[in-house]
């Protein structure tokens, strides 16, 4: 069975995309802070596991939670970059998406002792509007992006990048496209979100939301069939905040982000520890040689 690449963003729960109207960044230093709380209750279920993941955490909750950083590291976990402000690439200019990753690197690294190689945008919100996205990340230093989620979504998606990793090459005109790099042209691994192909159709089956879904059954079925039928590697991602179903409730958001946000918290560290029995897991870094 293939080694996959289990993924975690480290972000709170007041920090997510679909709150951004109703939880903006002037507020945040006055939520509760419970990302140390519940990352490390993952780092405990992962060592118990025996099993190496990838964090890929905010430069925001870094700055505030320096040791979170140290211990990530310390436990044999690869760091890698999920910007600082948790800002959607599309709502940044370029000057702000470069400050965003290099400030959020460049305390990572401090922090960690380690490169950070890898980005991952917050809501996978690299898109074809922000094709400058990839000329700052290798400017920056990044060597593999995992912000593409080969499917349709209302937040993200770009449906025809193909499911598997590759590289995102830059053409004579200009413009990324998945590929191989020629002599001379600017190239930078990718390594997308995975989904699974059904009926001519990608659909979501690794991690998030769609894991609180989803019952358990079908999500390892759907991932027993990448592995197996396909013979490919898997990317899981989870957030910390999934794992606490007692966070306070933000107000205001509309049903279908409270729904999104809040289905079926107590559930997941559960399936969380069904996933790790049932299937390898190895850092993002590890895998892809790097």
């Amino acid at each position: 069975m293939p080694v996959n690449f289990l993924s975690i963003d480290v972000e709170d729960y007041f920090q997510v995309s679909a709150f951004e109207k109703v939880s903006p960044p002037e507020s945040w230093d006055g939520c509760d802070l419970r990302v140390v709380a519940n990352t490390e209750r993952i780092l405990a279920l992962l060592d118990g596991a025996g099993v190496k993941a990838t964090f890929f955490v905010l430069g925001w909750v870094a700055e505030r939670c320096p040791e979170l950083v140290r211990r990530i590291a310390g436990a044999g976990h690869e760091i890698a970059c999920h910007g600082h402000g948790h800002r959607r690439v599309g709502t940044l200019s370029r000057a702000e998406f470069r400050d965003d990753i290099r400030r959020a690197k460049g305390c990572l690294e401090d922090l960690s002792g380690q490169p950070v190689l890898g980005y991952r945008a917050p809501s996978y919100s690299i898109s074809r509007q922000t094709p400058w996205a990839f000329d700052e990340l290798l400017e920056a230093g990044y060597r593999y992006d995992s912000s593409i989620f080969p499917m349709r979504h209302d937040f993200y998606g770009l449906a025809d990048w193909p499911r598997f990793a590759g590289y995102a090459v830059k053409d004579g005109d200009g413009q990324w496209r998945p590929g191989e790099a020629a002599a001379g042209e600017a190239a930078i691994l990718e390594l997308p979100i995975s989904t699974l192909h059904l009926a001519g159709k990608n659909l979501p089956i690794a991690g998030g939301g769609y894991f609180r879904l989803l019952p358990y059954a079908v999500t390892r079925w759907g991932l027993k069939r990448i592995n197996e039928s396909e013979g490919k590697s898997f990317v899981f991602y989870l957030h910390p905040w999934e794992f606490d179903p007692a966070q306070p409730r933000i107000q205001g958001a509309g049903w279908k982000s409270n729904f999104r946000h809040y289905l079926n918290l107590n559930k997941t560290e559960g399936r969380f520890r069904r996933l790790l029995g049932d299937f390898r897991f190895g850092t993002i870094r590890a895998g892809l040689n790097l």
